[in-house]
């Protein structure tokens, strides 16, 4: 039975592979050309052929296999997957395809391996492999989800004051939007990616409310949705927004205060469950302990 899962294990893999060399776009003269002139250019600046092979090697290419797959059921990724996707910061068509891909290829990989290192009750295992593999793509995205919300909470408050700042100094709401995305490049690359797809889609003819709306619906969290709302409403009513954006930034670093002072006062409840069960015990065992063994021995000759 071992062999029969190995052999099923090592053929499905083989397919697998087969199908995926079959299917992937074969590069014509023309790409193969540019291909050995992008070489010989990283060649002169660099000297690194790796570098070359990761500006050639795009998700776009890696994913149209898994895309022509996908096509036979239907014509458009899943929009659920394509929404969490895009909470986590995955915005491409083709990374639906990838992350399906893997959910695919990660339970075939993982039943490969336990056929090939379990002796004992490998169909047990095999089986617990190949539900592990399936999920473990969804549970990888959950975890990107919230750092990802919780990295654009944290560094908000910091791009409204770099946000109020830019307006004061002379800047429009919108030049300000963009300057602050490109200045937050490194300390805070989600923010930045955020204020800088505000610009591109009013750029691409959005109203300015539509983006905006559209960036609360893409953080998905709770303080850039108020902020947002403060947004409109400023616009709507044409108050004072470098104003509103230096208030707003204030609440926002008191409420991140109170919930550390919140978290700092929990701290003492939820030690009492390792000091009772863990800590307690062994003090008691060493301070009582030998006590108790000398009065058991003391009452044994007693009565013996």
């Amino acid at each position: 039975m071992t062999l029969l899962v190995l052999a099923v294990g090592l053929a499905l893999l083989l397919a697998c592979f087969l199908v995926f060399l079959l299917v992937l776009p074969k590069p014509s003269a023309g790409s193969i050309r540019l291909e050995e002139v992008t070489r010989e250019s990283y060649r002169t600046s660099s000297g690194n052929d790796l570098q070359s092979w990761r500006s050639l090697i795009t998700v776009d290419q890696l994913a149209k296999p898994i895309a022509l797959f996908r096509s036979l059921s239907s014509a458009e990724p899943d929009q659920e997957l394509t929404r969490r996707l895009m909470l986590a910061g995955y915005r491409k068509p083709a990374h639906a395809d990838m992350f399906l891909g893997a959910r695919l290829a990660l339970p075939a990989l993982l039943g490969v391996i336990v056929a090939l290192t379990i002796t004992e009750s490998t169909i047990v295992f095999f089986l617990l492999a190949l539900v592990i593999g399936f999920f473990v793509p969804d549970f990888w995205l959950s975890h990107a989800i919230n750092k990802r919300r919780e990295r654009l909470r944290l560094s908000l408050p910091d791009g409204l004051d770099l946000l109020s700042i830019c307006m004061e100094a002379g800047l429009g709401l919108d030049q300000a939007i963009v300057r602050v995305g490109q200045e937050l490049h490194v300390s805070h690359p989600e923010l930045s990616e955020e204020f800088l797809q505000m610009n591109f889609e009013q750029l691409a003819g959005a109203t300015r409310m539509a983006a905006w709306k559209s960036f609360a619906d893409r953080a998905d969290v709770e303080s850039v949705r108020s902020f947002v709302a403060m947004l409109i409403q400023t616009d709507r009513f044409g108050t004072p927004v470098a104003k509103s954006l230096a208030s707003f930034s204030d609440a926002l670093r008191t409420q991140r205060r109170q919930q550390a002072e919140e978290r700092a006062a929990k701290t003492t409840i939820k030690l009492v469950p390792p000091l009772v069960f863990l800590i307690f015990p062994d003090v008691f065992i060493v301070t009582v302990g030998p006590a108790v063994l000398t009065v058991m021995k003391s009452i044994g000759h007693l009565v013996g």
